[in-house]
């Protein structure tokens, strides 16, 4: 039995097994996703979604899903379940399934009758193909395994909807077909690894729902073009290997290709094993360019969340390769100081003030966890000086030191710090000023880097910048301290401080330079542990205010009240089990083990295999949001490596 598996009780519970999602990638940013039954909920599903370039360069979902029926003595057995609209599942496939197992891959037996029957699917991790192998365990017949691809040829965040201009026609190719919908999107091959027959009847199968969206508030139904049918006999015994993909391919070499796929994964046996399989899939590279995808399925690469899982997922995996590589990435887009928040080249938007202050983090933690601190003023000093210069003159959204050293950030109908969402041109938690973990970041940013610069013998810098760590940290502690409630406020502007509790706090103890006296973090560390810390991470803003909303759930607008207003961010936990460590040292390692421990039973929710992007904030603390996000993993994987090796 492997180490995620569900039995056929809980698979043929659709409310148990709707609520359990895959995901496989490539290292292109490629991938495939459904849920355990093989039943698309979200318009983010599919088969094989990749990137255009030739139409926006965003993924788009190729193919949908598979249609599959297995006919023995003319009786036919369909195998797939579709949802249609009120929720009607048809056919109900899902009524065979008796076991689910993920390793060494995904696994889906079904029994009908007499008939044992297997299915397995892998992502090919270098190319843009999906292999599936069916595989006839028992059957005292032959039997006949027809297969109809069902395509959507759409962008991820959109749907398709039946129309005339879409281009029925096909090409043949070595044991499969070819087809195009529209021009302008990449050719797509269907092969066999046995020659199957092909029958062409293009038709529309309309009005397929996706539940998720639906609770999400967006449309949910959408109409798939089905080219047509394939069809191959098989005997007790047989396998066959179907290719989808952007290129033709050789049929004979489809079942050695998805064994050797197969030994190139790193077994999904343990919770560990999963979140090192899960921080692969966000590390991607193309047009040569390594970079992050924030999370899947439908972030795109983030600059903040760049650098914040840029340590946990790569280099406590012995990973420095990949981590210079992104860096290099990033830095070739570095402008006016700032790094872009979300897209990349002429789609780039610089709208974030801390995207900056997470690249000498990023930095910070190489030297922490690599031991090589020597070489990183020589490599990155350029552009580390580049950014304080900016910040110190001032650069994009009113962001600029002032006077008492502090960084100040705002624009109207901007949120440049990671909270944010914004609702009608309004930030949902509105932080125009002096921002806490900004100025703690800004401080550990100014030390590190004279400590790297007096190091490298850089004096020029040194004579630059020595005098304001000083007037910092106090302006520091008389902006943010509240001596009457003991703990910092979240931001400051002008005579107004809010002393909103929200986690943003502990990041001026978990930094290596702490603008804090020790009397000061343990006071911010408890009230941080006492109020916003949960199984799942830390609070965005204390159940005791009268903001608070625990629950992530309804329309766009719903869940973007509840974003930064309450709800628990996993990756949250690593600044403050850095925090607590600094503290507490080995005696604090128990109530951090227990924590990282308790995120073992995700391994079988939400996105199987790998963290969430958020929770609940009440218990029981449900997973919401992407279901699989790079700094959730990242952040679980870094605090192994501290409790590991501090």
């Amino acid at each position: 039995m492997s180490y995620i598996h569900f039995d056929k009780t809980q698979l043929i519970n659709l409310q148990y097994s709707l609520s359990k999602e895959l995901l496989r990638t490539n290292r292109a940013g490629s991938y495939a996703s459904s849920t355990i039954i093989n039943t698309n909920t979200r318009k983010y599903h599919g088969l094989l979604i990749v990137p255009q370039p030739l139409i926006d360069d965003k993924n788009h979902v190729l193919l949908s899903t598979l249609d599959e029926t297995i006919t023995s003595n003319n009786f036919d057995f369909h195998l797939s379940a579709r949802m249609f609209a009120g929720g009607v599942i048809s056919p109900k496939g899902h009524k065979y399934i008796r076991n689910f197992e993920s390793e060494p891959n995904p696994k889906i037996t079904y029994r009908l009758g007499q008939i044992v029957f297997v299915k397995e699917f892998i992502f090919s991790k270098n190319e843009d193909r999906i292999l599936i192998r069916y595989t006839l365990e028992d059957a005292q017949n032959k039997v006949t395994l027809k297969i109809s691809p069902f395509l959507a040829y759409r962008n991820t965040h959109s749907l398709s909807t039946a129309n005339t201009w879409v281009d029925t026609g096909y090409r043949e190719v070595k044991n499969g077909i070819s087809w195009q919908m529209y021009q302008g999107y990449s050719r797509t091959f269907m092969q066999f690894s046995s020659k199957p027959n092909y029958t062409h009847v293009p038709d529309w199968h309309y009005n397929i729902e996706y539940i998720r969206e639906q609770e999400r508030g967006y449309p949910f139904t959408e109409d798939l073009y089905v080219p047509g049918f394939f069809e191959v006999e098989m005997k007790k015994g047989d396998s066959i290997v179907i290719s989808t993909g952007l290129k033709e391919e050789t049929p004979s070499q489809f079942k050695r290709h998805f064994t050797a796929e197969i030994k190139k994964r790193i077994p999904r046996d343990s919770f560990e094993h999963c979140l090192t399989n899960a921080a692969e899939e966000f590390i991607v590279k193309q047009d040569k360019k390594a970079m992050i995808i924030a999370g899947f399925p439908w972030f795109g690469r983030w600059g903040r969340d760049t650098f914040i899982s840029l340590p946990g997922l790569t280099l406590t995996q012995n990973n420095e390769k990949s981590f210079k590589e992104v860096i290099k990435t990033m830095l070739a887009q570095l402008k006016e100081g700032l790094f872009p928040n979300v897209g990349h080249g002429e789609n780039a938007c610089y709208d974030s003030v801390d995207s900056s202050m997470w690249f000498f983090w990023a930095l910070h933690q190489y030297s922490i966890i690599t031991g090589k601190s020597k070489t990183i003023w020589n490599e990155y000093g350029k552009a580390m000086k580049q950014i304080l210069t900016a910040f110190k003159k001032g650069t994009l959204h009113n962001i600029k030191m002032h006077d008492n050293g502090l960084i100040w950030a705002g624009e109207k109908g901007k949120a440049l710090t990671w909270m944010d969402t914004v609702i009608d041109g309004k930030p949902t938690t509105p932080r125009t000023g002096y921002n806490v973990e900004i100025n703690a970041l800004w401080y550990n940013a100014i030390m590190f880097s004279l400590d790297l610069a007096e190091k490298a013998g850089d004096t020029i810098f040194v004579n630059q910048w020595k005098k304001w760590p000083e007037i910092i940290k106090k302006n520091f502690n008389d902006t943010f301290w509240n001596p009457e409630l003991g703990y910092l406020a979240d931001y400051t502007d002008g005579n107004y401080k809010d002393m909103a509790v929200r986690p943003n706090q502990i990041f001026a103890v978990a930094v290596p330079y702490s603008p804090l006296d020790k009397a000061k973090q343990i006071m911010v560390v408890e009230k941080v542990k006492n109020e916003l810390l949960t199984p799942r991470g830390l609070r965005t803003l204390s159940p005791k205010n009268p903001d608070y909303k625990g629950s992530y759930k309804g329309d766009a607008t719903s869940r973007d009240l509840s974003y930064h207003q309450g709800v628990a961010w996993p990756w949250l936990l690593g600044a403050f089990a850095e925090a607590y460590l600094k503290l507490h040292g080995e005696e604090g390692k128990p109530l951090i083990r227990e924590h990282y421990n308790a995120f073992e039973s995700e391994m079988t929710e939400a996105g199987i295999g790998t963290i969430s992007e958020i929770y609940n904030g009440d218990p029981p603390f449900t997973a919401g949001g992407a279901i699989s996000q790079a700094w959730s993993v990242a952040e679980l994987l870094r605090i192994k490596w501290m409790l590991d090796n501090k």
